[in-house]
Formats: structure tokens, C-alpha cells, sequence
């Protein structure tokens, strides 16, 4: 393989036994219709099946397959990170390996780059294969994102994208623990373009973003990107007090100026619910930033590789 590389495939993996070698097998033909060098980056984050070992054979087939190995797994954006931390070249496209994103897509996005756009995302347009649930939970996740954030953060668009080197290079500076790629990509800035298409059903295997991993995504993206849920406090406070100072008003002006009496006892039991349900919200939501700065405190590595040498002889320098 030339030393020289231009376009480097990022493609985090887990447990993708079932669907690498077509993974493989569609990318090659993508990649080599294009007729300039290029590397396929596998990251295997800490699968338990032969995801890594069926990787290893290919390498040994075709030098275009790197693999970086994780200790163990550290999540589907760190492995993202460790691709553009050894990618070389100088686009970089990142797409999982489960199919559902097209392979046949990055010569779309390379046109888009070669006219002068640094960024170039994938926006779904229709989602196959998927359940009704499934869909509207994706859609209120990126609509809530977009309400709750202070990035523009596009509709729709996963971390399929092609990334020019220069914001490779920048996001190489950015180590924080709790990362949305995505949210980072648009929050760096640069001329940035949108490509539609429709996503496929996955090839095979298992997803591996069930709801669980969705609704703590859509937490990093929200924390990282905005201070709105540390208002909470602020709207809440207003929207309990006012109520409240109405309702004494209400009550001493029925026991001054008539003889009736409102029974305080059941009012007082749900207003003390209320009030207690609101501060456990409140003190989840500052536990959550809290966290992230306990973390952040820690400085330890975003992730661990299990070999140091052969993942430092990916990082060979461009021609």
C-alpha cells in the first residue's frame, strides 16, 4: 500500500460477525472504483465474537485493512474517536459497519468535498426495517436535541459523514469523556453540506443502539452542548411559586372575609409530592453535569488498545 493515503473509511465494530465480510466486500468495490489509495480502518470495540479474528484475515489479504484493537469496550463514539485519532487520510468517512448506511454513498460525499465543503452528512430521509416506535423515539431524539441545544445540530443525520483533514486534526484536540460526535463535528463550524438518502434495514446481527443507549446519547448530546437543563430550577421555581402565592392569597382572603374554610391537609400532602418529585429532577440533572466534570477531573484515557505497536505503525506518516 502507498504511503501516501487519500481517503480513510472509519468503521467501528461490535460483535459484527454476521456482516463484516460483506462490510468488506461493499466497501472494496466502493473504494476501488474510485482509483486512488485509501485504508479501511476497522476498530473493534471489545466484541466477544470473531469480529476482530475475521478482520485479521482480511488484513492479511489486502493491505487497505488496518485494525485498531480496544482492551475492551469503551462505546461506539470513543471507537469513532480512536479512527480519527490514527485515520491518514486526508477525507475521512465514517460508517458503521451494520449496512444500514450505504456504502455507495461516499462517492456522493467526495463530490461534495472536492467542490470545497469540509463536512459532508448523510441526512436519512426514510428509515426501513424499523418499527413504528423505533422511528418516533429517533424522531423526538433529534428534535428534542435540536430544541435543547445551542448548536445547530442538523435533523436526521447519524455519524455517517465525510470529514475533510483539517477537522479530523481539530477533533484529534478535543478529548473530553462524554462525547457526541456529531454535536463536536457541527459546533467545530466549516462549510458543511447535506446529502439525503434512505436508510437501509441492517444486513445482520443485532442493533447495537437500543433504547438504553439512545436516551444516554441524547443525554451527551444535551449536557455537552447546553446549559437549558440547569434553567429547569429557574422555570420551575416560577411555575410552582406563582400557584402557590396565588393560592395563599385565595385562602386568607376566604378565612378574612367569609366563613368558609379550605381543607389544607390533602392540598398540603400533594404540594409536598410535588415540590419533593421537582428537587430529585433538579438534582438528577445537576448530577449529571456534575459527573462530567468528575470525569473530565480524572483525565484518564479515552480508551485502552491492546496492542501499542501495531496501532503506533498505523500512524506512519503521509507522503
Amino acid at each position: 500500500m502507498k504511503s501516501k493515503v487519500r481517503y480513510t473509511i472509519i468503521i467501528p465494530v461490535y460483535n459484527e460477525e454476521d456482516v463484516i465480510r460483506e462490510t468488506y466486500r461493499r466497501l472494496t468495490l466502493v473504494m476501488q472504483s474510485l482509483c486512488e489509495p485509501y485504508e479501511l480502518l476497522f476498530v473493534n470495540d471489545g466484541s466477544e465474537d470473531r469480529t476482530a479474528e475475521i478482520i485479521e484475515v482480511l488484513a492479511e489479504t489486502d493491505d487497505s485493512v488496518r485494525l485498531l484493537n480496544f482492551s475492551r469496550n469503551f462505546g461506539h463514539q470513543i471507537a469513532i474517536t480512536a479512527g480519527m485519532d490514527y485515520a491518514r487520510g486526508d477525507a475521512i468517512v465514517i460508517i458503521d459497519a451494520d449496512l444500514q448506511d450505504p456504502p455507495e454513498l461516499i462517492p456522493r460525499m467526495i463530490e461534495k468535498w472536492q467542490e470545497g465543503y469540509e463536512v459532508v452528512y448523510a441526512r436519512r430521509v426514510q428509515r426501513k426495517g424499523e418499527t413504528l416506535f423505533k422511528k418516533w423515539t429517533a424522531s423526538l431524539f433529534y428534535r428534542t436535541l435540536r430544541m435543547m441545544t445551542e448548536v445547530d445540530i442538523p435533523l436526521d443525520t447519524g455519524d455517517f459523514r465525510l470529514i475533510d483533514r483539517k477537522v479530523c486534526d481539530v477533533m484529534h484536540g478535543i478529548r473530553e469523556k462524554s462525547r457526541f460526535i456529531r454535536g463536536l463535528i457541527s459546533w467545530i463550524g466549516f462549510r458543511q453540506a447535506a446529502i439525503e438518502y434512505i436508510r437501509e434495514e441492517r444486513f445482520a446481527g443485532k442493533t447495537k443502539y437500543p433504547l438504553k443507549k439512545m436516551l444516554r446519547l441524547a443525554i451527551d448530546g444535551i449536557t455537552s452542548f447546553s446549559h437549558k437543563p440547569l434553567k429547569l430550577a429557574t422555570y420551575l421555581g416560577l411555575a410552582l411559586s406563582l400557584p402557590s402565592f396565588a393560592y395563599l392569597v385565595f385562602s386568607l382572603g376566604l378565612k378574612i372575609f367569609t366563613a368558609g374554610t379550605i381543607s389544607g391537609g390533602r392540598w398540603l400532602i400533594t404540594l409536598l409530592l410535588l415540590l419533593n418529585g421537582v428537587n430529585f429532577i433538579l438534582l438528577g440533572i445537576l448530577g449529571e453535569y456534575i459527573g462530567r466534570i468528575y470525569d473530565e477531573t480524572k483525565d484518564r484515557p479515552l480508551y485502552i488498545l491492546r496492542n501499542k505497536q501495531e496501532a503506533e505503525n498505523l500512524l506512519v506518516r503521509r507522503g
